[in-house]
């Protein structure tokens, strides 16, 4: 049994909330959050989150191909993300599951399954 947290970021959702041209390069912008999140494997977010911390983005459409890297795995959805982010918390029903997500329908059917839920700001990433 794994006794790490789960944490799971909605990729799309996470990296629309910026608007720094993300739209132009789906693929680049879920690159570098995937890549900024690298440090929360070992670190976790203070204080709501302590190390060690499983790390999972969850990706869809473009940024598809957006390989994993030590720290980070990354989940590309096969249809919806949405979907996909729900199977994984309900996967992973033994353990501590925080998903990161400003989508209102995601937060209330990831809480219903005893998640725990933060926006995008919530993360180092986004401060």
């Amino acid at each position: 049994m794994d006794t790490r947290a789960l944490l799971i970021v909605d990729g799309a959702n996470v990296v629309g909330s910026r608007p720094d041209g993300w739209w132009r390069d789906r693929a680049g912008a879920a690159t570098r959050l995937r890549d900024a999140l690298v440090p929360l494997a070992e670190g976790g977010v203070a204080p709501e989150l302590p190390p060690p911390v499983e790390v999972v983005l969850v990706v869809e459409g473009a940024a598809r191909g957006v390989p994993a890297v030590l720290g980070v795995g990354v989940v590309a959805a096969p249809g919806s993300g949405d979907d996909t982010m729900v199977e994984l918390v309900a996967a992973a029903a033994d353990r501590r599951r925080v998903v990161v997500t400003a989508d209102r329908e995601l937060r209330a059917r990831v809480g219903a399954l005893g998640a725990e839920v933060h926006g995008p700001r919530w993360l180092p990433w986004d401060r």
